[in-house]
């Protein structure tokens, strides 16, 4: 079952057209949030990411969109799909109505929540071989735009397809200035002898959740120094540790890239403390 503006539809139900604005034009956001037990992770600044998105591409944000009756929706869905109880993830897209070409004739939106199962009901270092490259097919600008979660991910897409081809587990991109931006899915950290950094919004990379929280973790650690700053290519192979973070998965170590192998023990570090702030949301 999806959520669709407030109504639970089977998921074989025909409720969008050719002229939806996200298949279109990706005119459209999306939020992919970790739910454990109906706890929804880190639900206030997912919530609030969305709002500040909606304004920036100039979405009228509904009356109706308020923390709770959002949270509401979400919980109808896992509900409506058996999901209340255990792990899940929800997937919620917001997107301009029908009409118009490049200028919408309206701004109101519509929203889908979908969820589905997840394995563990809380974050886990998967300590499996994790090889990444570089993909220096397409670049990201480095503006606002690149920050938001916006249904505009054809790079992810075409770096996802040469990941697979040539047997990574996940490319890095690169901005138009060839500064390391994040990872095809989610945000890119990097430990040099206990110095931990990860590029600025400035640098064009995603605004993301598991991002901000890390960062907000390591300004109370005293043993990790740490700063936003933009990453060269070359420093990739000098570093001790590469991690990536996103909402679904926690942190992701990255175990190899070119010739370097890199070990796990700050990711295993910040693991833990990542599951218990998010207990604590």
């Amino acid at each position: 079952m999806v959520n669709y503006n407030g109504n639970l539809l089977s998921k074989n139900s025909s409720y969008l057209n050719h002229e939806n604005r996200g298949l279109r034009y990706g005119d459209a956001l999306f939020e992919s949030i970790r739910v454990v037990n109906g706890k929804i992770f880190f639900w206030e600044d997912h919530y609030l990411r969305l709002m500040a998105s909606m304004r920036i591409l100039r979405m009228e944000i509904p009356m109706a969109f308020t923390m709770e009756f959002l949270e509401e929706q979400l919980l109808a869905c896992l509900e409506a799909n058996g999901l209340l109880e255990g792990p899940a993830r929800i997937r919620f897209t917001v997107f301009r109505n029908n009409g118009g070409l490049y200028l919408p004739q309206t701004n109101d939106v519509s929203y889908i929540i979908e969820a589905k199962l997840l394995d563990s009901p809380f974050f886990t270092l998967n300590n499996a071989a994790y090889e990444v490259e570089l993909f220096k097919d397409f670049y990201v600008n480095p503006d606002m735009l690149s920050t938001l979660k916006t249904n505009n991910k054809v790079i992810n897409v075409v770096g996802s397809i040469f990941a697979s081809e040539n047997g990574y587990q996940n490319c890095l991109l690169l901005n138009t200035e060839k500064r390391v931006v994040e990872a095809l899915n989610g945000n890119l950290f990097l430990v040099k002898d206990g110095y931990i950094k990860t590029p600025s919004l400035k640098d064009g990379c995603l605004n993301g959740i598991v991002r901000k929280k890390l960062i907000a973790i390591l300004g109370s650690l005293e043993k990790y120094r740490f700063e936003e700053a933009p990453i060269s290519p070359f420093e990739l192979q000098k570093a001790d540790e590469l991690f990536i973070t996103n909402a679904i998965s926690g942190i992701q170590p990255i175990t190899k890239y070119r010739k370097k192998e890199y070990n796990t023990s700050v990711a295993a570090d910040l693991l833990g403390k990542l599951n218990a702030a998010a207990r604590l949301h």
